[in-house]
C-alpha cells in the first residue's frame, strides 16, 4: 500500500484519538517507531493489521473507522489542501459527484503509483446516482462514503448515501441528493488566501 495512504491513516488516528492511542496501534501492528512515511510502499497486511488493530483498541467496527477516515480527509484544516483539489471538481455537488470518474487520473498525475479506486458515477435521475468503486483492497467504498458526506456538507448540500459490496472487488455508494442547496456551504476561493 502505498505509503500516502497509510500516513493519511496514521493522521487520523493520530489527531483524532490521540498520540497514545496511535503508538499504542503502530506497536500491535508492527509498524516501525518512525512511523510511515509518505512516499515509500509497504505491504498491504500492514495497513490491515493497523487497521484491525486500531478496530479492536478503540471498540469500532473497521468500516466505521474508515468512513471516519474520509470525512477526517476532508474537514480536518491538515488536509486543506485535498479538500481544495476535489472542490476543483464543480461549483455545486452535483458538478463534484461528476468529476468523480476522473479522480483515479489526476490522482496518478501527482503521484503516479498511488492506489487510488476507480470510481464509475451512474446518473439514475437528478436525485439519484450510483457509485461504484473497484478496488483490490476492501474498504475503499467506506473511505468514499464518509468523503462523499463530508463534501456534500462542504458544498451545503442534504444527501442519503448508502453503501453496499457488489462482489468482484466492487463497492456500491447509492447517493440520493434530497436537497441541493439545503445549507450554506463551506467557503471556496479558487486561490488560497494568503494571510
Amino acid at each position: 500500500m502505498h505509503g500516502l495512504i497509510n500516513r493519511s491513516l496514521q493522521c487520523f488516528l493520530r489527531d483524532t484519538f490521540g498520540q497514545d492511542v496511535w503508538k499504542s496501534v503502530a506497536m500491535s501492528a508492527g509498524v516501525p517507531d518512525s512511523g510511515f512515511e509518505a512516499m515509500l510502499r509497504y505491504p498491504d497486511a500492514l495497513t490491515f493489521a493497523v487497521l484491525d488493530n486500531a478496530a479492536i483498541q478503540l471498540g469500532l467496527p473497521r468500516e466505521s473507522l474508515l468512513e471516519d477516515l474520509g470525512t477526517y480527509l476532508i474537514s480536518h484544516p491538515n488536509f486543506e489542501a485535498l479538500r481544495r483539489l476535489l472542490r476543483f471538481g464543480g461549483v455545486s455537488f452535483i458538478d463534484f459527484l461528476h468529476s468523480l470518474d476522473e479522480l483515479q487520473g489526476r490522482g496518478w498525475l501527482a503521484v503516479p503509483d498511488l492506489d487510488l479506486p476507480e470510481l464509475d458515477l451512474h446518473v439514475h435521475s437528478p436525485e439519484h446516482y450510483t457509485l461504484r468503486c473497484r478496488s483490490p483492497h476492501p474498504g475503499f467504498g467506506h473511505v468514499m462514503v464518509g468523503v462523499l458526506r463530508a463534501m456534500a456538507d462542504d458544498y451545503g448540500a442534504l444527501v442519503m448515501l448508502d453503501h453496499a459490496v457488489s462482489g468482484g472487488g466492487t463497492e456500491t455508494i447509492s447517493i440520493d441528493l434530497l436537497e441541493a442547496a439545503f445549507a450554506k456551504g463551506r467557503a471556496f476561493d479558487l486561490s488560497p488566501r494568503m494571510e
